[in-house]
């Protein structure tokens, strides 16, 4: 842990024969730091079956996993249905999921699952591709994990909102949403965001909004089409700095924007957010903007003005949630400049009214030349 003296000059005391005089050390003032690097192994095949999943995980070998993303492809044919995200959240192995009792269920993750899944169209040409953020810091040197966990949804078209809140006096960096079981093809997280666990946003009901500061909580929603329960759950991660870390002087910044559509079967559509110009964070005293994680939804817009709700159909879901450019294409394996969240919402094979796409980026500002203590 960083090692800070008072802002107050250190006294000390200088013994002279016949007098004790007061010697005024400088304090030493040290710049917090703070940058990403991105990770992807490329795209795992499948699921090449009806109601079936796959997983995959990016790992980080060097810094903690504050976020990360997924991305599907249906092969050359965009319109394709059937793949759907199924879920992205933080591991300890990179194979082992977080599913036990809610809290606190890690600390120092360092690697990120990805999961696709398909209803009843399916095709060998499916793929799902993972994507972990991966924070070096010399102040946030450790996180934990928090996980939540509700069952259902299960009546058909429906949703179920769950959220993770970080403990007090820690900083949320990201979260991650998932839904269990794929044979359930209709079941799939329609949206995973940044919240607080206050009353102005209903407890999580309700996102964080573009320019709020300091959110502590993510909220996950699954969302179903046909109703059928095969014990079906909806899970919410949060990503904190661990209690020791001393989170004085940093800030994270919400970025959000709501696009209206898609609503056409067979059509997806992009939405792309990114954090503010490094440049007006050095006016405002932060030296640091850094990308730490995003979110997406397909909802039925509004999301940081109401509780949520589901799109249109119960067939639209997410097939991306990931860094990226500013055209929204995502960042290759290795990237150190990711400034940009994706979210990419299909429709599926029904027309899907009064759908909207939601992203949200979560941006690390670092105030430059504390004082060390």
């Amino acid at each position: 842990m960083k090692k800070t003296f008072s802002r107050q000059s250190v006294l000390g005391a200088v013994l002279v024969p016949g007098a004790l005089f007061a010697v005024a050390v400088p304090e030493i003032a040290y710049a917090d730091t703070a940058s990403v690097t991105v990770t992807t192994p490329g795209p795992t095949m499948g699921p090449a079956t009806p109601f079936t999943g796959v997983s995959s995980h990016a790992d980080c070998a060097d810094g903690l996993v504050s976020g990360g993303g997924i991305s599907q492809s249906t092969g050359d044919d965009r319109a394709g249905n059937g793949n759907h995200v199924m879920g992205i959240a933080p591991s300890a192995d990179g194979v082992t999921e977080f599913t036990g009792s809610p809290g606190v269920v890690g600390t120092d993750a360092t690697h990120w699952l990805a999961f696709g899944g398909s209803g009843s169209n399916s095709s060998l040409a499916f793929s799902t591709t993972p994507y972990a953020v991966c924070l070096h810091s010399n102040r946030i040197r450790h996180t934990q994990v928090v996980m939540n966990k509700a069952a259902g949804p299960s009546v058909g078209q429906t949703s179920k909102t769950v959220t993770a809140t970080c403990p007090t006096g820690t900083l949320l960096i990201g979260g991650g949403a998932r839904t269990t079981p794929a044979s359930v093809g209709s079941l799939k997280p329609i949206a995973g965001f940044p919240t607080f666990d206050d009353a102005a946003h209903d407890f999580g009901q309700k996102a964080a909004a573009d320019g709020e500061t300091n959110p502590d909580s993510w909220t996950a929603v699954g969302g179903i089409g046909g109703g059928r329960d095969s014990g079906n759950t909806t899970y919410a991660y949060a990503i904190c700095s661990r209690d020791d870390v001393n989170v004085n002087n940093m800030t994270t910044t919400v970025h959000f924007r709501e696009l209206s559509g898609p609503d056409t079967a067979g059509t997806s559509q992009t939405a792309t957010v990114g954090c503010a110009d490094p440049a007006e964070e050095r006016h405002n005293g932060r030296e640091n903007n850094v990308l730490v994680s995003g979110g997406a939804a397909a909802s039925g817009g509004n999301v940081t003005t109401n509780d949520f709700t589901k799109a249109g159909s119960g067939g639209t879901h997410l097939i991306g949630n990931y860094p990226s450019d500013s055209d929204g294409k995502p960042v290759g394996d290795g990237a150190t400049t990711a400034e940009n969240w994706t979210a990419d919402i299909h429709v599926g094979g029904s027309p899907s009214p009064n759908t909207y796409s939601d992203v949200w980026a979560l941006c690390l500002n670092l105030n430059h030349g504390q004082a060390m203590r």
